[in-house]
Order: structure tokens, then sequence, then C-alpha cells
């Protein structure tokens, strides 16, 4: 019943940026802790970034630390992740995750805490 919809994800040089959205549906997903996990083919599923209901505690990967930034507009239900600054190992199917939370400010880093996954949207760096 919840779906949460995956866009912008492409083909771009190194050095290059790309903005993704998480668009939630059926549900207010205000009242919801969101993540971006990533993976690669051959590999783990692995955690990006994560934020809270509100906005508050963004938190990432070391790997994409300083180069990505996940945001949320509650009023649109969606939550962002914009990525500058790409590089070729960050290629991957990248996943936007929810789950229900009463904690404005409660985050999770762990895939195992979400509940509501999209389908993916790949993105590509060439190098």
């Amino acid at each position: 019943q919840v779906q949460l919809v995956e866009s912008g994800g492409g083909l771009v040089q190194a050095g290059g940026s790309l903005r993704l959205s998480c668009a939630a549906s059926r549900i207010t997903f205000s009242s919801y802790a969101a993540g971006w996990f990533r993976q690669a083919p051959g590999k783990e599923r692995e955690f990006v970034a994560a934020i809270a209901r509100r906005g508050s505690n963004p938190n990432y990967a070391d790997s994409v630390k300083g180069r990505f930034t996940i945001s949320r507009d509650n009023a649109k239900n969606t939550v962002y992740l914009q990525m500058n600054s790409l590089k070729p190992e960050d290629t991957a199917v990248y996943y936007c995750a929810g789950v229900f939370e009463w904690g404005s400010d409660v985050y999770y880093s762990t895939e195992d805490r979400y509940t509501y996954w999209g389908q993916g949207t790949q993105v590509t760096v060439s190098s």
C-alpha cells in the first residue's frame, strides 16, 4: 500500500552532480525517518545517508561525507539526495527507505531498521 518511488538517476561523468528524489504515496512522510542505500553489482547493499522526521540529524557514510547531502521537504512528501563530486565508485542502484518513527530526531543507518523501500534508481558515473 505504501509506495516510495525514486527518480533522478542517470549517467554522469566523474565530478558531476545528480539529485535523487524519493516521493512517498499513501503515507504522511513526515512521520517517517528516511534513508538512502546503494548496491553495486557483486556487492552488498550499503548505507549512504539518513535523516530524521523533521530533517534533523543528517548522517552519512564516510565514503560520501562532504559530497552528498540528504534533505527532505515534508510538505511535498519527498526526500532528496544531492550528490556532488561523483566518483566512479559511486556507481550503484540507489534505494530510498522509510520507517514510521515516533521520535522527531531519530535516524537509522542500518537497512534492517526500515520497513518501506523504493524500487531503486540507477546511477552510473563514468571516468
